[in-house]
């Protein structure tokens, strides 16, 4: 058989099969109740609501949604910059705390070293004044020794003079009476 016959019967093969299968899609057409015009209505009808539904629904719908999309972006990014802002806000009190403490601290060492400096120059002149008042007092009792051994030597002469004089039973001249105090004051001052 040669190729050309090949060619022929599949050719007619082909046809056949062919109207066969256009018989066959034309009885399912009839049985589902499909007709051209009837299809090409409806598929006109769907392209224009499914454009109609594109440009005044899903479009906005999509636009909605992009603005969304970055407003949510926005705010993510504006709590990344606010916790970071947030961070150094942190950073920055503990900073001046710390400076505050080392402030508080500095101030309370030199009060410390006030007090003392103070304390002792109050001690110091609490001592200064002690020492005058011990000093004061020596010297009044020094001077208040003196003048009662003057007025004991005074007392003990005329004490002397007074006995003597009732002992010798004459009375004393003021020459005599001169004479016997020098003496008992000089033998009191050998005895002291």
């Amino acid at each position: 058989m040669t190729p050309l016959f090949f060619a022929a019967d599949e050719a007619v093969t082909a046809a056949v099969q062919d109207q066969s299968f256009q018989g066959q899609l034309h009885s399912i057409a009839e049985q589902f109740g499909w007709n051209l015009p009837q299809f090409l209505s409806q598929l006109f009808v769907f392209c224009v609501l499914s454009f109609v539904l594109y440009r005044y629904v899903y479009r906005p719908i999509i636009l909605a949604l992009d603005e969304r999309r970055n407003t949510i972006k926005d705010s993510l990014d504006n709590a990344d910059r606010i916790k970071a802002e947030l961070a150094a806000a942190e950073a920055t009190r503990k900073e001046i705390i710390q400076k505050a403490n080392e402030q508080a601290t500095a101030l309370i060492n030199e009060a410390q070293k006030t007090a003392i400096a103070q304390g002792e120059r109050r001690l110091q002149e609490a001592i200064t004044q002690a020492e005058d008042i011990i000093k004061r007092a020596h010297e009044a009792t020094t001077l208040d020794r003196e003048r009662m051994l003057v007025e004991l030597k005074q007392e003990l002469a005329r004490l002397v003079v007074e006995t003597t004089a009732k002992v010798a039973g004459k009375v004393l001249t003021p020459e005599d009476q001169n004479r016997l105090n020098e003496e008992t004051v000089r033998q009191l001052a050998s005895q002291n």
